[in-house]
């Protein structure tokens, strides 16, 4: 039987405010305040690897990217974000809250870009988490996406990893820099986040990483599994 909505209604739309985590920080992406961090992080030797299932395109020099600053800090769909080690201040890569749907309690991650010091470490993990912890806690929202080209391999295992659930695929969705696209869909609910939650606070506490950062339990051997639950 469906479940019933009677008291629902629609939900506030995420604002322009920064989230404060243990060793990231999210900013409202700003040209004046991350424009020269993010370049750099953009202009290194294997940035258009790096960005090759984004829209766009390693930018050429710093006056290259001023127009995506422009066009992007002020709005508020795809809203983006930098993300601030805590550690030096410095913005080492961006993400953003998209697709909005307050009416439905939906909404999704993308638009992710990890420079070289970000990739693979705690940064990355905790900046999803800040994301997900406003949307579901602080918003109340149902369901939070995260979508990719489906040929993206390295994007699919960190959607598994971080616990969204795949959904299947759709064909010919999109087409982004002349290819086809094919999509490969991932969801959490607000039904999972309470255990997964728990799951990436024990993980990113910091008796979880050794002086040099590096993980001793995996995020993966802290969740619930639901055949456990």
């Amino acid at each position: 039987m469906a479940a019933k909505f009677a008291d629902w209604s629609p939900k506030a739309i995420p604002h322009r405010q920064v989230h404060d985590g243990r060793y990231i920080r999210l900013e409202p992406i700003s040209a004046e305040d991350h424009g020269d961090a993010l370049f750099a992080a953009k202009s290194v030797p294997d940035a258009e690897e790096r960005m090759r299932y984004l829209p766009d395109f390693p930018p050429a020099d710093r006056a290259a990217l001023q127009p995506w600053f422009e066009r992007f800090q002020t709005a508020a769909d795809p809203l983006f974000f930098a993300a601030v080690d805590k550690a030096d201040g410095r913005a080492k890569g961006r993400l953003a809250l998209m697709r909005i749907d307050r009416t439905n309690g939906v909404a999704e991650v993308g638009h992710i870009y990890w420079g070289p010091e970000m990739t693979g470490t705690r940064l990355a993990t905790e900046a999803i988490f800040l994301l997900m912890r406003h949307v579901f806690d602080d918003l109340g929202y149902r369901r939070f996406e995260w979508k990719c080209n489906d040929r993206n391999v390295p994007s699919r295992r960190a959607a598994r990893r971080l616990g969204f659930d795949y959904e299947g695929v759709f064909r010919q969705h999109m087409i982004v820099k002349g290819e086809n696209r094919d999509t490969a869909w991932y969801a959490m609910i607000d039904a999972d986040w309470p255990a997964r939650r728990d799951a990436f606070e024990a993980w990113l506490d910091e008796d979880n990483f050794d002086r040099d950062g590096r993980q001793k339990k995996r995020l993966e051997e802290f969740a619930v599994k639901k055949d456990d639950s």
